[in-house]
């Protein structure tokens, strides 16, 4: 099969289209054939291996799975000798350790049907920032006429808290660029705030939630922003050092959660089947809709990475293939 692989840490240019064995699904995993396949900014520090921190759960000297890409929707092709929940033919959503590829293999605990109402390539970029949104936003406990702010709010996670925590009935608003202010309102947001001309704290308002998914803003100036007994939820962060990246921020919050009345928290997202079938619903419910800026083919995968990188995605991009 073709997959686009990598055998050593770097930029895009490590990344090469091959041809490979088609793999073999265990026990409890499904072989799908690929439809289309996510591009978030997970696949890019998988790829660089940085923060070097990514390593230690990776692969010290080298990926330890060759072929790039996690979020994955396609049609069941094979299954595991122990599946009972799926059949050949199944369209499906999940994550897998490898889905720029013509063939993925993916355990059932990170595999849902595939949303009814949305394309392969609308449904690919679902589950990974769509899960890290939902279980963001249930961390931080929203509820109807909470008011939440979401830092990073066009991007890939960010686009799917808006309408998660719009969803539940709160109040919501968006940071992000002036140029995207239109895709951020049209998602559930009440306002925006255009961070290349203001700082969060500008107008003095609080919120009772933060959900701070993008940039490196100092703890202090997050607390400010939130009202005393408000919950801070920090998702990402990128840039930092090559060590841990954002993540002291995260370490900082929760060394100084005891000591406030402020909840402060750090979430590190987790991949379930349960989750993914949820979003489908909301999806197919007319909750939730993935916003899909552009797709690639699978050649152009290196591209596509570059592009999410450079900063300028409305929402998410694809890998269709």
């Amino acid at each position: 099969m073709r997959a686009i692989t990598q055998h050593r840490y770097g930029g895009t240019e490590t990344l090469q289209l091959t041809e490979i064995e088609t793999p073999t699904p265990g026990p409890d995993e499904v072989l799908v054939r690929v439809r289309a396949a996510g591009v978030d900014r997970g696949t890019w520090h998988l790829m660089a291996g940085r923060p070097y921190a990514v390593r230690l759960a990776f692969g010290l000297r080298r990926p330890e799975f060759p072929v790039a890409g996690r979020d994955v929707a396609g049609v069941v092709d094979r299954v595991g000798a122990d599946v009972t929940t799926f059949a050949i033919g199944d369209e499906v959503i999940g994550t897998a350790d490898g889905s720029y590829a013509d063939f993925a293999v993916v355990p059932v605990t990170r595999l849902a049907r595939k949303p009814a109402s949305l394309s392969f390539e609308e449904a690919a970029i679902l589950p990974v920032s769509g899960a890290t949104a939902l279980q963001a936003v249930r961390r931080a406990g929203v509820e109807a006429g909470d008011r939440v702010l979401v830092i990073g709010a066009s991007g890939g996670v960010g686009s799917y808290a808006v309408q998660v925590a719009a969803a539940r009935g709160a109040e919501v608003t968006g940071v992000a660029s002036g140029t995207k202010a239109d895709l951020v309102r049209s998602l559930g947001a009440t306002r925006v705030i255009d961070h290349t001309r203001e700082e969060i704290d500008a107008a003095g308002g609080r919120w009772d939630v933060i959900i701070d998914v993008a940039g490196l803003r100092p703890l202090s100036l997050l607390r400010r922003c939130l009202e005393p007994d408000g919950t801070l939820v920090i998702v990402g962060g990128e840039g930092g050092d090559r060590w841990l990246g954002g993540t002291h921020r995260q370490l900082a919050a929760l060394a100084l959660n005891p000591f406030t009345r402020q909840r402060l928290t750090a979430l590190m997202s987790k991949e379930t089947a349960a989750d993914f079938a949820e979003l489908a619903d909301l999806a197919d419910r007319g909750g939730l809709r993935p916003v899909l800026e552009r797709t690639y083919a699978l050649g152009e995968a290196a591209k596509a990475i570059d592009h999410l990188v450079a900063g300028h995605v409305r929402g998410k991009v694809a890998v269709s293939l």
